[in-house]
């Protein structure tokens, strides 16, 4: 102790010595700024941030921009990004001149409101082209969409919230979540819930493990495990619920999550390991197996995103192909599995499950408020009132296709993905990404920047999914793709192979105008202006008032 306190003494002195002759205005200045500096790294910790370093550099460049955004340029870049989202909004919707700011003075005759409806409808999308990746799955059904909605008016009004009012809902609801279940091989203790979509159903499930984990370990510092491929709603659920996020590398061939590294990233305050099956960027199915064990070894629950594949792979068996990797509750270890059924279940938007292995832990997700002056209030997902009207829709789909109709679909899917992905294997300057079995093909390019293809194609009329980490796209087959004898599937590939045929004579040729925007973005050091950008996206979105903004903002910058 005597030797502690000598050395301690030492040192001071050493430091008294060397800074004798500095002003004590900055000693307290420098004391304070690294008190500061140690508070908010410590309420960094404290949050769960995933990397501390990420996150110091992200504070360092907020108050940089804070502060000096404007002398650097950064206000300008911003306010040049919702000038080009607005030009984008007003420009496709120019053909309707009319604004409601405000609620129409006198009521107006339904038929001209259903013209208006009209009139806005034609200059949505045209998805019967087949010239998009996903967005609308069940192209090419003759009568299908007046088939649902006829289904969903009947239950126009219903709110399962009030299940005594709305009985039969509530009893369709139950029965798609049956369905679903035994399309993963769910035991009679399986059980679920429906949502509005795969981003609510995900968020449930990292609530529910949360919840598990602080009654039964105590761990009051989350974490989730996940591959970097793995959907971007498990890192909203690490920021709606304060979990700390651990991203696991993909493996560079497979594309696979690189087991080694998600084992390293396992802690005592793991409360969750995630698989997908498969994953959104390149369509390719993780270990699941393999996580599973691990997760039965170290008493950590496992779930499995299914929410892209999950109606196509739960038939691809009986569809006749061999998709290597059992994903569902067949796999000891798998505790839970969300799947939208508004994919290729083909029902109505904003309809998704969540299930679980038991009903213990389907309980973690849910809320109630027994104290409430307005009387006991429980609601078993986000939402308090649903709506009735989709779990129609979504129960009507299911019965009309039933397993004939399922099977079906998924081999005409996986047979035009299928097609796509050995088609680019064949062309000169395409890599598809690992190898997807499923609907999804991502694709790359060792040649040539790969953005480049992607302004070709959309010149071409397709909307592909660019990607990044690495370059890549991706088209994610529908019905579109598949029926017609794979007619669209068959010009893309024709249209891909003119591109590779151009870009191959010029290899270094960088990508220009919007297409060089994502090869752009990945350069960029402070990830948190990518943020700024895409939140300045939505904030034109939502400008109702968008044509005099853009002149005011195109004023302002001349």
């Amino acid at each position: 102790m005597s030797q502690a306190l000598q050395f301690i003494n030492k040192q001071v002195g050493e430091f008294d010595e060397k800074y004798a002759k500095t002003s004590p205005a900055k000693m307290v200045a420098a004391s304070v700024s690294a008190a500061y500096i140690a508070s908010q790294l410590f309420v960094l910790y404290q949050m769960g941030a995933t990397d501390v370093v990420d996150s110091t550099k992200s504070t360092f460049f907020f108050y940089l921009r804070k502060y000096f955004g404007h002398l650097l340029g950064y206000t300008k870049g911003i306010n040049d990004a919702k000038i080009g989202f607005l030009k984008e909004f007003t420009e496709k919707q120019e053909s309707i001149e009319e604004v409601q700011e405000e609620l129409p003075e006198n009521s107006i005759p339904k038929a001209e409101v259903l013209a208006l409806c009209k009139k806005h409808a034609e200059i949505n999308m045209d998805y019967s082209k087949g010239q998009y990746s996903g967005s609308v799955y069940h192209g090419g059904m003759e009568g299908y969409t007046e088939f649902i909605n006829e289904a969903m008016a009947m239950h126009q009004w219903s709110n399962p919230l009030h299940a005594g009012q709305f009985c039969g809902v509530r009893k369709m609801e139950t029965e798609v979540l049956s369905m679903v279940v035994k399309m993963f091989n769910g035991t009679d203790e399986c059980c679920g819930a429906m949502t509005s979509g795969g981003t609510e159903s995900i968020l449930l499930s990292m609530k529910a493990y949360r919840e598990l984990a602080r009654i039964e370990k105590g761990i009051t510092k989350p974490e989730l495990v996940v591959c970097a491929t793995a959907h971007a709603a498990f890192d909203k659920s690490a920021h709606y619920f304060g979990l700390k996020i651990r991203h696991a590398r993909m493996d560079p061939v497979s594309g696979k999550v690189d087991m080694k590294h998600m084992r390293s990233l396992i802690t005592s305050n793991t409360i969750c390991l995630v698989g997908s099956a498969y994953g959104f960027p390149h369509g390719i199915i993780d270990p699941i197996e393999e996580i599973a064990a691990i997760g039965v070894a170290k008493n950590i629950p496992v779930h499995v995103d299914a929410c892209l594949g999950g109606f196509i792979l739960a038939f691809a068996e009986k569809a006749g192909f061999d998709v290597e990797e059992v994903f569902d509750f067949r796999v000891p270890g798998v505790t839970s599995i969300s799947c939208d059924t508004h994919k290729y279940g083909f029902a109505p938007k904003g309809s998704s499950t969540i299930l679980y292995r038991t009903p213990e832990l389907r309980r973690h997700q849910m809320h109630s408020a027994p104290n409430w002056p307005g009387g006991i209030y429980a609601s078993p997902t986000i939402s308090g009132s649903r709506v009735g009207n989709v779990v129609a829709g979504t129960w009507a789909a299911m019965m009309s296709h039933g397993l004939e109709g399922y099977v079906k679909s998924a081999k005409e899917i996986i047979t035009s993905a299928r097609f796509i992905k050995e088609e680019l294997n064949k062309t000169p300057g395409m890599r598809v990404m690992g190898d997807p079995l499923g609907s999804v093909i991502g694709f790359a390019s060792d040649d040539f920047d790969i953005y480049r293809l992607a302004g070709h194609l959309a010149e071409k009329g397709w909307e592909l999914n660019s990607l990044q980490f690495p370059p890549s796209m991706h088209i994610c087959c529908t019905r579109l793709h598949a029926i017609n004898d794979m007619e669209n599937s068959k010009r893309l590939i024709a249209d891909i192979r003119e591109g590779c045929a151009e870009f191959m004579k010029t290899k270094d040729k960088p990508a220009t105008g919007s297409a060089a925007l994502y090869g752009t973005t990945q350069e960029i050091p402070d990830r948190s202006i990518i943020g700024d950008v895409a939140t300045t996206y939505f904030d034109a979105y939502y400008d109702v008032r968008g044509k005099d903004t853009l002149r005011k903002m195109q004023e302002e910058a001349a």
